[in-house]
């Protein structure tokens, strides 16, 4: 589960997902266990589904888009908030405009693509 790692406290010097925080409905929960297990100084690498506008409710509800890592995409402004109150700092977040063509065949017949991409999300534990 990864809201609860089974991991000690500032034992990993790096994290890294892809594709994996966008499953969970408590994403600043996952950032919060991820900073708790990070050592001083450690690093998150993240590469994920991020929205860059709001999604309408049809397509953030919809159980396939979901489970396809889309629906449950978050808003870049707030995976920023989330981290900065989780305590990283060094917050970078760089969306990958070219991932719309992919993403594309996700969902065919759909407009996810109007409204996410992917996105490497990166931040430090203070040292």
């Amino acid at each position: 589960e990864i809201e609860h790692l089974p991991i000690a406290d500032q034992t990993a010097n790096v994290i890294i997902s892809n594709c994996v925080i966008n499953l969970s409905p408590d994403k600043a929960q996952v950032f919060r266990e991820t900073f708790r297990v990070l050592k001083p100084g450690g690093r998150l690498a993240i590469c994920d589904v991020v929205a860059t506008t709001e999604l309408p409710p049809e397509l953030r509800n919809d159980p396939a888009l979901i489970a396809g890592c889309m629906g449950n995409a978050s808003l870049i402004e707030d995976l920023e908030a989330m981290l900065a109150a989780a305590g990283f700092i060094d917050i970078a977040i760089a969306p990958k405009d070219e991932s719309r063509d992919f993403i594309r065949d996700w969902a065919p017949g759909t407009p996810v693509t109007d409204y996410v991409v992917s996105a490497t999300l990166e931040a430090r534990r203070p040292g």
